[in-house]
């Protein structure tokens, strides 16, 4: 054999062995950014002292502050904590001298320390946003509150209890660890089908991916049109069926609409090799025919909520491309809804090649991402509210965890499967392949979003920080036919579920998005308007949907009745 042939064949087996070490002990390449972060300080000297001498000065103000702190002068923050951040909110924090310079000491650090990283020179826009994310998780996971004894609340529950709180705590720390989780709820007063996923209804079709469940009507007449809902199927669909009070469902049935939903299976291994394709053949698609035969309707209304708006846009524009004059769906919605991948916000520190090899040799094995991994992934985003502070209440002060249903459904965990997930990591998020007309084919056509020209309502929230709103406003631009954008007060999920009540808890804002490009300029037309955006999307719907009829029997010999509601698919775990 030549030398030079076996040289070739040795660097082969080298880079694979670098890259096999890499994928196993730093999936994300963090060392080399901070190799590089460390050598570009060394190279620039000047820049160097400077953040030094900034250090030392930060250390003489705050042992000037504890000093003064220590002869009875009043708090006064010298390193400020962000507004959001309750972790010292704690008046003890403020009011006692010592434990005011401990907490002045980590902000001072943590700040000095966050701000070299983004002062560094020669790395990328997106190796500081990633190594900073990162770089957070380790200084979250390091504050005073967060163990024993540097958290003076946790220490004084713990003398005032005699002790109590601190067995309390172990049990609690002892109880999690059998599942590998911080509880965040306890999930022992609810049950789905009895305080969940309560609105009557029936299953009228059951295939390998979803359960298509139909309400029964609560009004003397519904409108004409049915109308779809296509829950996201990275969790369970009764976010939109919650408890009566919050039920989206509900409250459409009580409208007078006529309401089917998708309920889709839990991926077991066996569907590995379930495909982007079949989610709009077999699902999407599947529920528009039911729904349309059973509710004898030529058209559809639809609704998709996160990823499964994702796949309401796509199935949009798949229908136009394949039969523009005989779309099923004749208008639609968006709940917090992304197209546009390219700043998908703080998910994207796991976006990147390496990021996703991890990824799929978490799935290869099992032949799916399993609910664990995505969830702590999701609450990775937010640490101090999803995690430290669960940490601190549960396991320093021994409290249990408050029964609340939307985190119980946060946590009734569902997986995703290995070739759809593959695909829809690669060619949507990281290259962002969605709003390149004609660029992905998926079951049998290509996709070009601005072939849809049916009209859209489209919602998303404020402080989102799975779907940046100014991301989700993108669609707008992007398809043909008409937009009406509403942003709503509070989170993903809470601006979501979001019921009307007396007074009003959130607000809105709601203007006509075209032809407006960017986001700025279209929130500098609108007027925040008190309370749920819910009845202003009732308006939109109804002159939509149809005239007024006599509720249609709940199943019909194409697709009878399988069960009553909530369904099989919804209780796999």
């Amino acid at each position: 054999m030549p030398t030079s042939h076996w040289l070739e064949q040795q660097e082969v087996r080298l880079s694979a062995l670098r890259r096999e070490l890499r994928q196993r002990y730093d999936p994300f390449g963090l060392i080399g950014i901070w190799q590089r972060a460390q050598a570009a300080w060394l190279a620039h000297p000047k820049e160097l002292a400077l953040a030094v001498t900034r250090l030392q000065y930060d250390l003489l103000t705050l042992n000037s502050h504890g000093l003064a702190r220590l002869l009875g002068q009043p708090d006064t923050d010298v390193f400020p904590q962000n507004p959001e951040d309750q972790r010292f909110s704690e008046p003890v924090w403020s009011e006692s001298p010592y434990w005011d310079y401990l907490k002045e000491s980590y902000l001072m650090s943590t700040r000095w320390i966050q701000d070299m990283l983004y002062e560094s020179p020669g790395l990328t826009d997106k190796e500081r946003r990633m190594a900073a994310f990162w770089l957070r998780q380790w200084l979250n996971a390091v504050a005073p509150t967060n163990f024993l004894l540097t958290n003076p609340t946790a220490l004084a529950k713990a003398r005032e209890s005699q002790g109590a709180s601190l067995l309390q705590g172990l049990q609690n720390f002892a109880a999690d660890m059998q599942t590998g989780d911080v509880r965040m709820t306890d999930r022992s007063p609810f049950k789905v089908g009895e305080n969940l996923a309560t609105t009557p209804g029936a299953v009228v079709f059951q295939n390998h991916l979803l359960e298509v469940i139909h309400y029964s009507p609560t009004t003397p007449q519904v409108h004409a049109m049915p109308l779809v809902l296509v829950s996201p199927w990275i969790n369970k669909y009764y976010i939109l069926d919650l408890t009566p009070a919050k039920s989206l469902v509900r409250y459409l049935v009580a409208q007078g609409f006529n309401v089917f939903i998708t309920s889709w299976k839990n991926p077991t291994p066996e569907m590995a090799d379930i495909t982007f394709d079949d989610y709009i053949v077999d699902g999407i698609d599947k529920i528009v025919e039911v729904a349309r035969s059973v509710g004898k309707s030529e058209k559809v209304g639809a609704l998709g909520y996160c990823i499964g708006g994702t796949l309401l846009s796509i199935y949009m524009a798949w229908c136009n491309r394949r039969d523009p004059d005989k779309v099923p769906v004749a208008h639609w919605t968006l709940m917090t809804t992304l197209v546009d991948f390219g700043k998908p916000g703080d998910i994207e520190v796991f976006i990147d090649e390496d990021g996703l090899d991890f990824i799929d040799r978490k799935m290869e094995d099992k032949g799916f991402l399993s609910g664990q991994e995505m969830a702590s992934s999701f609450r990775m985003l937010r640490p101090n509210s999803l995690i430290w502070n669960y940490w601190v209440k549960s396991y320093l002060l021994g409290e249990t965890p408050p029964a609340m249903d939307v985190l119980y459904w946060n946590t009734d965990l569902t997986r995703m499967p290995r070739a759809m997930h593959r695909y829809y990591l690669r060619e949507f998020y990281l290259n962002n392949r969605v709003v390149e007309a004609d660029s992905l084919v998926l079951a049998g056509h290509p996709i070009d979003l601005g072939q849809i020209s049916q009209p859209l309502f489209i919602v998303a929230a404020e402080e989102d920080h799975i779907t940046p709103w100014r991301e989700t406003y993108k669609i707008t631009q992007l398809i043909k036919g008409p937009a009406q954008f509403t942003l709503s007060t509070s989170g993903h999920i809470l601006g979501m579920i979001n019921p009307p009540v007396d007074p009003p808890k959130r607000s809105y804002w709601q203007a006509d998005a075209k032809p407006t490009p960017l986001p700025e300029d279209w929130f500098g037309k609108t007027t925040k308007t008190p309370g749920s955006w819910w009845p202003s999307w009732i308006e939109w719907l109804r002159p939509r949907c149809g005239e007024m009829i006599s509720p249609l029997p709940a199943a019909n010999r194409a697709y009878p009745k399988l069960s009553d509601a909530p369904g099989t698919y919804v209780f796999e775990i």
